[in-house]
């Protein structure tokens, strides 16, 4: 699992994905959301601009995200 250090209030989770190496640009991003292939707290998320704060995990096929 990797980690993701939060300097800001959050972060979109189409952002996050881009910025941890997950998708490899924007379209990927929003494709994997799309497909319901994204989880935020253990449950699908299909908001691509959910606001990901401290203490969120996200898990794709991919790997998955810490949010510190």
């Amino acid at each position: 699992m990797n980690t993701f250090k939060l300097n800001t209030e959050f972060i979109e989770l189409i952002k996050l994905l881009k910025a941890v190496g997950i998708a490899e640009n924007g379209g990927h991003a929003q494709a994997l959301v799309e497909a319901n292939e994204v989880k935020v707290n253990g449950t699908v998320e299909t908001r691509k601009r959910a606001k990901l704060r401290s203490g969120d995990k996200v898990e794709t096929p991919y790997g998955s995200v810490l949010i510190e």
